[in-house]
């Protein structure tokens, strides 16, 4: 299977696409907010902005200094682009394994599935750690 046009390696990685994810709906954020939001140390935060930031993708402004120093981020114009495409690109995917949200298992779960369908994968679990002996 050939990679969809708009699939992007920058933004794929799991706490990069988090991150964009949760900006995507927002002018500005607080590294604050990004950090609690995403349970992401200060380094691990700042490392994925400055790699999103390098790439034109975010735009970080500070103001304010010493321990009042603010930090906020926003997606750039191209930042939410690349975002679109990526999340049309996965969409492709996930329809060309024949997943789609009307016929796949979650759409004809109800609330009332949940805990059912959580311990069902919590029993599945247990039963693959004691088959491996783990």
């Amino acid at each position: 299977m050939s990679t969809p046009t708009g699939f992007d390696e920058l933004i794929h990685p799991a706490t990069r696409l988090s991150v964009v994810a949760l900006l995507a709906p927002t002018e500005w954020a607080d590294f604050a907010f990004i950090r609690d939001s995403l349970s992401l140390s200060d380094s691990a935060l700042s490392k994925q902005l400055h790699t999103l930031e390098e790439a034109g993708y975010l735009e970080i402004h500070k103001e304010g200094g010493g321990r009042r120093r603010r930090t906020k981020v926003r997606l750039t114009d191209r930042g939410r682009t690349a975002f679109e495409g990526h999340v049309a690109a996965l969409r492709a995917i996930v329809e060309g394994a024949g997943l789609t949200a009307a016929t796949g298992p979650a759409a004809k779960a109800t609330a009332d599935d949940v805990p059912a369908m959580t311990a069902t994968g919590a029993a599945q679990r247990q039963r693959h750690h004691t088959e491996t002996g783990r």
